[in-house]
């Protein structure tokens, strides 16, 4: 009796102990939801790009002079006295700032956003877990950011005792259902009454279940599932079947890694907790800004305690050096040439020692429609006039090396007059569809006839020995014995000769069937000239598209492909891609060739503030200022420069130490 009343006190006090705690936490999420709590989004500090200024120098640190022309300039870091005087002084950089905004800079095609996360001590609780959301937004875009979740101490070891709950469930499930069998009263059985069955424990002969249910009158699997305890093997399949509903019922929140940037569990201490998130994103191009908003829920095991409302947004402005792109036209000077050449082959068979131009012989007709489309585009050609054109055909080796000349010269004049022909004709049914027309005052109008005052000129080059070279050289069927065959044979000068040393060969049947077809080509050259030019050559400019390409891809932030193009000329915007893509060295080496404009004077003050040469630095940027007082405003968009102006006051120095105004 005693132990039982102690047993309900300690359940009564652990009921109003978790009532207590349970109503605290309850009363915190009130005041958070009446106080309408926030995290705190916030900047952390800029460590900057620029290292402090080395021991050997002789000022002090954040405190130089740098030259600008023929006048001193004195750079430290100051404050205004009460008599308006700038004065030195020690300013200690802050945890965070305040403001809303940053600049960030890109490189390589790339941004490092970076956002701190304050969570006030009145938002915490041992029993709580934080899930953050934080979210990018740009164009129409929003993107979700892997999250961030605090989990206190107590919910932790409520998931971890959960872990616990279900792995204790888990190891009640047997998963060798053998142990579910009594084996004592089954060999008590068999060995009552079946004592044959009895006499296999110690025989390695193999009984097969039908043989043993002919001798038994039952099968060795029904002997086993009569002594199997069904109860618990039905218990234990149970277990089996609840396993994923008893997994939700002790893990109710699974602790996972998967799409978590941070899972940190805190004790409660007091003070505020702080993240610093850094997100690298790839730039798309025209991104000008980037905004990150952060929104959050408060859990109590699985019941949502409290909804954050969304932060203010951070703005994150892009800036990048791909923006300092000389946009100018690049020329080249071009030699164009009045005369201009073009020239293709065909192969047009003819019947063996004729001279008629057979289109159905072979693949005439294809050829012969190739060569066709070919002088119609040039007869249509804007830009060029036809002067000539020389046919020149070749024959096979066959035959008298004189007839064979004679026969191919004669094969070119066919050729020459069949296109001539066919020419005149085309040239007559394109004036036929163009007409006439007719002006406003009903005047008729012809229109100018097409050109074709062009001749045609025939040569030969008779037997085609160089192109069978090549071929046999090249051909696959034959053997190497054979090629040497041939071509000590084709080592003869007197070409009559020379075929007759492999005409009784073995593969001259193959050269004369396979081969020898393919020797009968014709040529065709044509000689243009461009319409209305009189002169030779003419020198003109024109416009560098491949240059511009490479300027392009800079705009597009491909900066690879645009130093790939843009290498050879060894220019300003070279040396803008060489920066883009961290080869300060490269394009430090081209910027202190060029003439020293504004635009080079700050990629110069840009590349040694990476170097760390901060006097350097400074100089260079304040030329660039006194040249053009656009980028006093453009320092403050690039962090090699913001972080020099934060340093060194530059900006803020009175308008007569400068030869720029503010």
């Amino acid at each position: 009796m005693v132990m039982r009343r102690k047993i309900a006190y300690t359940l009564t006090f652990a009921a109003l102990f978790y009532l207590l705690i349970s109503c605290g936490t309850q009363r915190q999420a009130k005041q958070l939801q009446d106080t309408y709590a926030k995290v705190s989004l916030t900047l952390p500090k800029e460590t900057g790009f620029v290292p402090d200024i080395s021991d050997g120098m002789t000022v002090k640190r954040d405190t130089f002079t740098v030259q600008d022309g023929d006048k001193t300039i004195t750079i430290m870091k100051a404050i205004k006295d009460e008599d308006g005087e700038m004065v030195a002084h020690d300013v200690l950089d802050a945890a965070m700032v305040t403001a809303r905004f940053r600049n960030v800079a890109e490189r390589n095609g790339e941004v490092d956003i970076q956002f701190r996360i304050t969570i006030p001590e009145n938002m915490r609780n041992d029993k709580w877990q934080i899930r953050f959301q934080p979210r990018l937004s740009y164009f129409e875009d929003t993107v979700s950011l892997e999250k961030v979740i605090v989990t206190g101490t107590d919910y932790r070891k409520t998931q971890l005792r959960g872990y616990e709950q279900y792995n204790r469930f888990l190891k009640t499930i047997v998963e060798d259902t053998t142990k579910f069998i009594n084996y004592e009263f089954l060999e008590i059985f068999i060995k009552r009454n079946i004592p044959d069955l009895w006499s296999f424990r110690s025989d390695t002969t193999i009984v097969s279940d039908e043989r043993f249910a002919s001798v038994f009158g039952v099968t060795e699997q029904e002997a086993i599932e009569h002594y199997t305890n069904r109860f618990s093997k039905s218990i234990n399949e149970r277990r089996k079947n609840r396993k994923d509903r008893m997994y939700k019922k002790y893990i109710k929140v699974p602790i996972s890694n998967k799409g978590i940037r941070l899972d940190t569990v805190l004790s409660q201490f007091p003070g505020d907790f702080q993240y610093d998130y850094l997100q690298t994103i790839k730039i798309r191009p025209k991104l000008r800004k980037v905004d990150v908003i952060i929104s959050g829920e408060i859990y109590q095991e699985d019941k949502k305690m409290y909804t954050i409302p969304d932060t203010e947004p951070l703005t994150f402005y892009i800036s990048s050096i791909s923006s300092f792109v000389d946009n100018r036209e690049k020329y080249l000077t071009k030699v164009i040439e009045r005369r201009a050449e073009a020239n293709t082959a065909c192969y047009v068979e003819f019947a063996s020692g004729k001279t008629e131009v057979d289109e159905t012989l072979g693949y005439n007709r294809e050829e012969i429609s190739r060569i066709k489309d070919n002088l119609s585009s040039l007869v249509m050609n804007l830009e060029y006039d036809l002067d000539s054109i020389v046919v020149t055909a070749a024959s096979s080796p066959e035959g008298a090396e004189s007839m064979n000349r004679s026969l191919s010269l004669k094969r070119s004049k066919a050729i020459s007059e069949y296109f001539d022909k066919w020419l005149r004709h085309y040239a007559d049914s394109i004036d036929t569809e163009r007409g006439f027309s007719v002006d406003v005052d009903g005047n008729i109008i012809r229109q100018e006839k097409t050109r074709v005052d062009f001749k045609f000129i025939s040569h030969s080059i008779g037997e085609n020995w160089k192109m069978l070279d090549n071929i046999v050289m090249a051909d696959t069927v034959l053997t190497d014995a054979q090629k040497d065959e041939y071509f000590k044979a084709a080592s003869e000068k007197d070409l009559d000769a020379r075929e007759l040393k492999f005409r009784n060969s073995e593969y001259y049947l193959y050269l004369r069937q396979s081969v020898y077809p393919r020797l009968r080509t014709v040529k065709f050259d044509f000689h243009l000239h461009r319409k209305g030019m009189i002169q030779d050559t003419v020198h003109t400019t024109v416009l560098d598209s491949v240059y511009m390409d490479g300027v392009q891809a800079i705009r597009e932030r491909d900066y690879e492909r645009a130093l790939e193009i843009l290498r050879p000329y060894n220019d300003y915007n070279t040396a803008i891609a060489y920066i883009c893509l961290d080869y300060n060295a490269s394009a430090m080496k081209i910027l202190e060739n060029l003439e020293k404009t504004a635009n080079v004077n700050y990629m110069l003050a840009v590349l040694y503030s990476r170097k760390g040469d901060d006097r350097k630095a400074v100089e260079c940027y304040i030329r660039s200022c006194s040249q053009d007082p656009a980028y006093i405003h453009r320092g403050n968009l690039d962090p090699e420069i913001s972080v020099l102006i934060k340093r060194y006051n530059l900006n803020q120095q009175p308008e007569d130490e400068f030869e720029y105004s503010l």
